[in-house]
């Protein structure tokens, strides 16, 4: 009697699993994200005891509150958008960006920004790739700014937890900035201001193959990004919402918004100026953002502390300087803090 041989799994019958395991997914994490607040509730009032409108209590509250719900929502948008991203490859960013001109490869540049990951990490690689393959450095920069400014993630948090009016006002300062600034620096002549060696490294002649990725394919390397992020950032995540508890449950709302309020016109480049020096993410900041601004912070000095420390953070800085020369930093620096400055007024006479 002959043995029937299973039949092998085609690449369209494991797509059609990927996506039921992601509907499915889909569906838990909407129950989830839906139900924390009362579980956070139950938590702290029931369960612990705690008695509600006390100090204690709403930092509490606010803590377990908050601790699932950014990090459900962190994951759910990093899946998406690194699913989306999947579509875009650096090779093609650099084929699109080369060659355009001022004005409307600035714009291009920073479009490209919101959809591309990027992280301070990937500053010197990234620079040296689109100087090597003739991308302009004014449209460079362009793409350097609004990467980690505008980043894709920080757009689905603040529409997560301000509503999408905030996040298309983000978006349109953010990208603004990467036009204006990366268009001032192509106009004034600053190549000289690179270091040396990154003109004379050679790009790989080979032409880039795109690979054609399979839906299964795609979810894997977005489920891998959530993976790598979420398990580094999740500290910073962590310790912003616990800051942003504290604040929350025992800072006087009078008192911060006397610092922080709209009516103290030196607040909006305090927060610039405190945001350069820390070391964090957009999903650290959020947090904090999200409680000071509870307390009645105002949002422009908030969004532009926000702006400064995923655009202007020390650590990319530093890192730059490996291929920029100082007076080039500076500018860069400059330009960007005046920009954000601007922005942070604006939101502050507008909201």
């Amino acid at each position: 009697m002959a043995q029937t041989l299973p039949t092998p799994t085609t690449s369209s019958q494991r797509d059609q699993r990927s996506w039921l395991l992601v509907i499915t997914a889909t569906i838990l994490w909407l129950l989830a994200y839906n139900n924390v607040k009362p579980v956070a509730n139950w938590i702290t009032f029931t369960l612990l005891g705690l008695t509600p409108g006390t100090r204690l209590g709403e930092a509490l509250a606010f803590f377990i509150y908050d601790v699932p719900k950014i990090l459900l929502l962190l994951s759910g948008m990093i899946f998406l958008i690194s699913t989306l991203r999947t579509f875009i490859s650096p090779e093609r960013v650099r084929q699109i960006l080369g060659g355009k001109r001022t004005g409307i490869g600035n714009l291009l540049g920073a479009g490209l920004g919101v959809l591309t990951p990027f992280c301070s990490c990937s500053a010197v690689p990234l620079f040296i790739g689109f100087v090597k393959a003739g991308v302009p450095l004014g449209i460079t920069f362009s793409f350097l700014i609004a990467a980690p400014m505008v980043d894709g993630v920080a757009l689905a948090m603040l529409f997560g937890l301000f509503g999408w009016h905030i996040a298309g006002l983000y978006l349109v300062a953010g990208m603004s900035i990467a036009v204006i600034a990366g268009m001032v620096i192509g106009r004034m002549k600053m190549e000289r201001h690179v270091e040396a060696f990154v003109w004379e490294i050679r790009m790989d002649g080979g032409a880039a193959v795109e690979q054609q990725l399979t839906w299964t394919q795609r979810f894997g390397e977005a489920w891998q990004q959530v993976r790598d992020i979420v398990g580094k950032v999740w500290p910073y995540v962590v310790l912003g919402i616990a800051i942003g508890a504290g604040i929350h449950g025992y800072v006087p709302e009078d008192a911060l918004a006397g610092v922080l309020g709209k009516e103290a016109w030196w607040s909006v480049p305090a927060g610039v100026l405190l945001g350069i020096p820390l070391y964090s993410n957009v999903a650290g900041v959020i947090p904090v953002v999200d409680a000071l601004m509870a307390k009645g912070a105002a949002m422009g000095t908030m969004l532009a502390f926000m702006m400064s420390v995923v655009a202007l953070s020390l650590p990319e800085l530093i890192i730059l300087r490996r291929v920029l020369k100082p007076r080039l930093i500076a500018t860069f620096a400059g330009i960007v803090a005046m920009g954000i400055i601007m922005v942070g007024y604006l939101f502050n006479l507008m909201i």
